[in-house]
């Protein structure tokens, strides 16, 4: 919960600053540039998540490796986040922000679970009944799960359609048990 809020709280106030500038789409790909070094590092993340390490040297080293791939804004709410010591909450902020851009953008998120890998013409015919569906353009992401057995489960924000096999027979086992 608290993590949520503190991200929910921090991405609000760049977004503002971000539509302000209108440096929306660029202060997205910084923030998730900076999420990308981070993860990429074992060595990084202990140097920032360390408690006993401060804040200046965490700033120190994080403008070493960022500044000639991020703006100064960037730098500055990365910063602003160390001196906080919420730098743990990095990643969950940039995909708030991320969420509040594609929200002006008018584009959803879509997740789509498959037993089997689905063809280009399937994915393209989901994409367009999902954006017809939502009335949003909409950015997909394929997964595969053959414990589905088959059909699909789709995921838009916080709502669950699914027709898969193993769903189905599931809710076939429970009225066969209230019958029994």
């Amino acid at each position: 919960m608290l993590r949520g809020a503190v991200a929910g709280r921090y991405a609000e106030a760049l977004y503002e600053i971000a539509v302000k500038e209108n440096l929306v789409d660029g202060l997205e790909k910084e923030l998730q540039t900076v999420v990308g070094v981070i993860n990429q590092s074992e060595q990084l993340k202990k140097i920032l998540f360390h408690p006993r390490i401060t804040a200046a040297d965490k700033k120190e080293v994080l403008a070493s490796l960022l500044k000639d791939h991020v703006s100064e804004i960037t730098m500055n709410f990365i910063g602003f986040v160390v001196d906080r010591q919420r730098e743990m909450y990095l990643e969950d902020i940039t995909s708030y922000f991320v969420g509040l851009a594609n929200k002006a953008r008018n584009i959803t998120d879509v997740k789509v679970t498959s037993a089997v890998e689905m063809t280009k013409e399937e994915k393209k015919a989901l994409a367009s009944a999902m954006a017809k569906c939502t009335g949003k353009r909409v950015k997909l992401t394929f997964n595969v799960d053959p414990g589905l057995l088959g059909g699909v489960v789709v995921r838009v924000g916080d709502k669950v359609i699914d027709g898969s096999v193993r769903a189905r027979l599931q809710t076939l086992r429970e009225h066969l048990r209230q019958i029994s």
